[in-house]
């Protein structure tokens, strides 16, 4: 994907990117079945300076499975996660699939956090498990 746009359910946060997307994947941490209120999180990383966010996003700070610091931006109007982010990765952001306004073009290439995946979340046994 390079052109992408996309956006919360009330349009008060709007995202342009250009960049390269560096990959794409399914998360199944518990911090992303939170956020998602799903069995996992889809999302692809994008370089900051590549995107070009437009209103108000808020964050959440949490604790990763990893235990590094990570934030979920969101809409404060309607709630609607946008990306995360991590201090282990400053530069990058993982945009959630969902707020794409055409999420059909997404190609997931891998699954992370794969053993934290709930019985009933379907994982594809195409997509491999990220590398450690």
């Amino acid at each position: 994907m390079n052109k992408q746009s996309g956006g919360c359910a009330c349009g008060a946060v709007r995202y342009e990117a250009s960049g390269k997307t560096e990959f794409a994947f399914h998360c199944h941490c518990r911090k992303c079945q939170r956020i998602t209120g799903s069995g996992h999180a889809s999302a692809f990383a994008l370089h900051r300076d590549d995107i070009e966010l437009t209103g108000e996003v808020r964050e959440f700070e949490q604790m990763a499975d990893n235990g590094a610091a990570t934030y979920s931006g969101f809409c404060p109007k309607c709630g609607s996660p946008i990306f995360s982010r991590t201090v282990r990765f400053p530069d990058r952001l993982y945009l959630h699939v969902a707020t794409l306004d055409d999420p059909s073009r997404f190609e997931p290439k891998f699954v992370v956090y794969e053993q934290a995946a709930q019985p009933w979340d379907y994982i594809d046994p195409a997509l491999q498990a990220a590398p450690r």
